[in-house]
């Protein structure tokens, strides 16, 4: 590989200093190349030269992604929730919630769209009820969100976001008035997104032009959430955020680590996950452990490596929603997880081995080991995008 050559100033400790801008016998270095460990060899290298040369193949970096006890707990809170119901107990009230939320996100849209102020006790009212919801059984609302038609309209996504990011902070175990923050987070994130042309908030951006457009809908969003009376004081902060990077290619402001609350950092890996599993044109239509890979990949990077270990076994290997292929050929969905073993979720089969649907719907608790032949126990080979089979709600439990 090459030498790269860099400005001193933009040399980090672990980096290898293969070449100099002047012969080595002009500086204090008795060695001819070395791996940078100290701020006092920055220092001197500072002081002798201006760039120098660098071996990429030769570095020293510490893991971006190395996450220690210590990292998990400045993540976590001390919040200990229990499973209240059961996912079919659960389905009618999560239904409810939803049918609620999905109505707030029409009225304010409405209201921003017109010129209006957006209605923050409704907005604050729907966020609740999702946190409600996921509190007695996260499942049930993960689950009734991933089944649902979803619509090319703005802001389409902001109930599921919402979920999404209230059964994360469940997870990392927030008090519950921090989950109903971060539901109504996800609800109103995006709204500065009907400020922009229609198509461009649908599609996304697809020229330099449209990529500064499309990112003004931040800080529409901070305008909007900050003029709105009864909404949280630290509601537009925190919006303003989830498109921020933990090393710092994010924007609007190009923030890196620390500089990003903690609720924008979930935000984020949230609000990038849901892209990615989602339908284009906004969305990558990867399915759940392909997204969860490209996350993965980031950790350390554009997320911070802590958030995106516990992301990852919240949402589990199989997320509830996920549509699986079968060892018996069968197709299913994912309706709950183990948490104790989360290779061996409850699923729901809809499909037999041709797929031709199955009526009524077959379910398994695949951690009782059900048989698929005589010989051999069902498990789940792969996950498929997530509408890949298309369900009703209204056929489940409801």
């Amino acid at each position: 590989m090459e030498l790269r050559e860099i400005a001193v100033e933009e040399l980090r400790l672990g980096m290898y200093v293969s070449k100099l801008d002047r012969p080595w016998t002009e500086t204090p270095f008795v060695f001819q190349g070395f791996v940078l460990k100290s701020e006092k060899q920055l220092e001197v290298l500072k002081k002798f030269c201006k760039h120098v040369f660098v071996d990429p193949e030769k570095e020293d970096l510490p893991d971006p992604g190395k996450v220690t006890a210590d990292d998990i707990a400045k993540i976590r809170g001390t919040t200990v929730y229990k499973e209240l119901a059961s996912v079919e107990a659960e389905l009618p009230r999560a239904k409810s919630a939803y049918t609620n939320s999905t109505v707030v996100v029409k009225e304010l849209s409405r209201a921003v769209e017109i010129g209006d102020a957006i209605d923050s006790s409704r907005s604050r009212e729907a966020a609740s009820q999702i946190t409600e919801s996921v509190v007695r059984n996260p499942d049930a609302m993960a689950l009734l969100v991933k089944l649902q038609e979803k619509s090319g309209a703005t802001l389409s996504r902001a109930v599921e976001i919402s979920v999404m990011m209230t059964i994360f902070g469940r997870f990392l175990q927030f008090p519950q008035d921090r989950l109903e923050l971060l539901g109504l987070l996800g609800l109103l994130q995006d709204v500065g997104k009907l400020k922009l042309p229609t198509e461009l908030a649908t599609r996304g951006p697809t020229t330099p032009e449209e990529v500064e457009v499309y990112r003004t809908h931040v800080g529409h969003s901070v305008e909007i959430l900050s003029k709105t009376p009864g909404l949280p004081q630290e509601l537009s902060g925190f919006a303003s955020l989830h498109h921020e990077r933990y090393d710092g290619s994010g924007y609007p402001r190009g923030l890196r680590g620390d500089a990003i609350a903690l609720l924008g950092s979930i935000a984020g890996i949230v609000d990038a996950f849901d892209t990615l599993t989602a339908p284009p044109p906004a969305g990558e239509h990867l399915s759940p452990a392909n997204a969860l890979s490209v996350v993965y990949k980031g950790r350390g990077k554009q997320f911070q490596a802590a958030l995106v270990e516990q992301f990852i076994q919240c949402v589990g290997v199989f997320p509830v929603g996920s549509v699986v292929k079968l060892n018996s050929g069968e197709t299913a969905i994912v309706i709950a997880q183990n948490m104790v073993r989360r290779l061996q979720p409850r699923i729901m089969v809809v499909q037999d081995a041709k797929g031709n649907p199955l009526i009524p719907y077959k379910m398994l608790d695949l951690m009782k080991e059900h048989m698929a032949t005589r010989d051999e126990p069902y498990r789940i080979l792969h996950t498929l995008e997530y509408d890949a089979v298309r369900i009703d709600p209204k056929e489940l439990f409801l």
